[in-house]
Parts: C-alpha cells; sequence; structure tokens
C-alpha cells in the first residue's frame, strides 16, 4: 500500500503522529515509515470512533507489518461488530495470519471474539484447528482456545465415537507423550460443570485407556497423572491400582517406571506405619537412584510422612 497521504479516500483524516517526547526522546522505539504512518492514522479514526470498511483495511495493513498489535485487534473487532461483518468471512483472512504466525496470542483471542458471537460451530473450524495442530501439536494457544470452543458449543462427550475424543485419539497414537492431547482428553470427558458424577463405565474405560499407554512406555508420566486423576475424579482409592504399578516397581525388583514408584509411594503414604515405611523406602529410591534431580522434593515428601528411617 502507498502512503496515505497521496490517497483521496484518507484525504479527509488529520493523521495523529505517536508523541516519544519530543525531538530528542530517550529511547524512541525506530519505527518504519509505513508503519509509523499507517499507525498515525489509526489513531487519528479512533479518535473520531470511525468504524468503516477504510478502517478495516488499515487495520489489516497494520497487522501485516505487526500482528501483536493487541490494540489494533480490538479495534478491528469493534468495527467488524460495528458494520455486521460476515464472521465467516474474518474467519477465511485469519486463517491465512494464523498459519503464518503460529504463536500470536493476539490472533486466538481475536478469533475467539468473532466466534462468541455465533450460535453454532462452522464446520470449518475443527479441520482448520487440526491443520494447525498438524504443524505444532502442542501449541498451547490453539489448545486453549479448542478448549474454549469445546465449552462455548458444549462438545463435552464421553463417548469414545465423538469427533473430540476421536481427535485426541489420532494424536495419541501419533505421540503418546503428547501431554496437551492428554489435558484436553480430561477437559472433554470431566470438564463438563453440569456433570456432577462420572459413569462407571467411563472412568473404567479411562482406567483401562490409561493403563495401555502406560503397558506402551512405562516411563511417561502423562498416562501416570491421568490415571491419578480419573481415580480422584471417580471416587476410587488408588490401592485398587496397586498391584498394576507393582508391575513397574515391585520392592526388591528393577524399576521400570519412576512414575510408578511415586504412584506406589503416595498409595502407600495414605496407610498405616508399615505402609509409610514403605512409602519412605519408594521416595528414598526416587531421591537417591531414579529421580535425584528433584531429591529436595522427594525428600519433602518424606518428610511428611512423620516417620523415622526404615
Amino acid at each position: 500500500m502507498g502512503n496515505y497521504e497521496d490517497i483521496a479516500e484518507w484525504a479527509d483524516i488529520i493523521p495523529i503522529p505517536q508523541d516519544d517526547g519530543g525531538p530528542n526522546a530517550l529511547a524512541a522505539i525506530a519505527y518504519t515509515d509505513e508503519y509509523s504512518e499507517a499507525m498515525s492514522y489509526l489513531r487519528a479514526v479512533m479518535a473520531d470512533d470511525e468504524k468503516s470498511e477504510r478502517v478495516l483495511g488499515l487495520t489489516e495493513h497494520i497487522i501485516s507489518m505487526n500482528p501483536a498489535h493487541y490494540t489494533v485487534w480490538l479495534y478491528r473487532a469493534d468495527v467488524l461488530q460495528a458494520l455486521n461483518h460476515d464472521p465467516a468471512t474474518e474467519l477465511e483472512w485469519l486463517n491465512k495470519i494464523s498459519l503464518k504466525h503460529l504463536k500470536n496470542y493476539q490472533i486466538w483471542h481475536h478469533r475467539q471474539t468473532i466466534m462468541s458471537q455465533l450460535s453454532t460451530l462452522p464446520p470449518p473450524e475443527l479441520p482448520f484447528l487440526s491443520r494447525m495442530l498438524a504443524k505444532d501439536a502442542k501449541n498451547y494457544h490453539v489448545w486453549s482456545y479448542r478448549q474454549w470452543l469445546v465449552a462455548h458449543f458444549s462438545l463435552w462427550s464421553t463417548s469414545p465415537s465423538s469427533s473430540e475424543l476421536n481427535f485426541v485419539e489420532h494424536l495419541l497414537l501419533a505421540d503418546l507423550r503428547n501431554n496437551s492431547a492428554w489435558h484436553h482428553r480430561w477437559f472433554v470427558i470431566f470438564g463438563n460443570p453440569d456433570h456432577t458424577s462420572v459413569p462407571t463405565e467411563t472412568s473404567q474405560r479411562e482406567i483401562d485407556f490409561a493403563k495401555s499407554k502406560i503397558r506402551e512406555a512405562p516411563q511417561n508420566q502423562s498416562p501416570w497423572n491421568y490415571l491419578k486423576g480419573v481415580l480422584k475424579k471417580s471416587g476410587l482409592g488408588m490401592g485398587a491400582l496397586g498391584g498394576f504399578a507393582e508391575e513397574f516397581a515391585a520392592e526388591g525388583e528393577e524399576v521400570r517406571s519412576s512414575h510408578a514408584l511415586d504412584f506406589l509411594a503416595e498409595m502407600w503414604s495414605q496407610g498405616g506405619v508399615e505402609e509409610k515405611k514403605k512409602a519412605e523406602r519408594a521416595l528414598a529410591l526416587l531421591a537417591d537412584t531414579y529421580d535425584p534431580i528433584r531429591k529436595n522434593y522427594w525428600d519433602y515428601r518424606k518428610r511428611l510422612l512423620g516417620v523415622g528411617q526404615a
């Protein structure tokens, strides 16, 4: 785009330059001339509270130069609403920006603002998110936005055939260490605020699912954490899976998973004196042999047991 001062459409606007503190500013920001001019015109139209198609074009131009400028995104959203702009058109434009700037938070906040105006989920939305996560399967902003979509459009489901759980299953098959996918699975199944109880069959299915993934990679912390969460959410004691955990960390045998040892230590810590002594031995193994990088943490857990040295 050429200089705004040379465009007839903008002849009525008197730009407002940025005030960095006078001609001898201590730390003036070295903006390009193109960016400085565009922002000067944006300040002017914002001062007049102008909501028009030309302002949309101006915000698009500025975003192309600085996609992290939150104020520009916010004003663009106000203009879109004032013009009753087609959300589908905005989303189509936004897709291109998103694919170019994968880790930009402002893009996803703007997308949420646009989507919040809709009563039904547009069919292209989930495929686009799959495309985004194919580029970065642990993109925090995309996952946060997807959780918002689940809540906003009530995509909660305990059915393994649901689109959300199918999607998560696909990602875990590709990388069972994708903690973001594990977290989303939990959110979809157990995060519905309207459901205060969990069906027994759902809890058992998720326990079996976590166990199967642990057997594939015993030293992967994600399914162990998921397993603990399911037990707690379902009101089941850890003792029900003590035998399973001992498959990977039985006393006197080779420890195949430090997370199994942690599971057993937590389980034993809830018992009597003898079980607490077993927990103390397990925590000592973690501190001295299997996870010494966190020795201070394991020693702290030992002190919480309130027992002497075994």
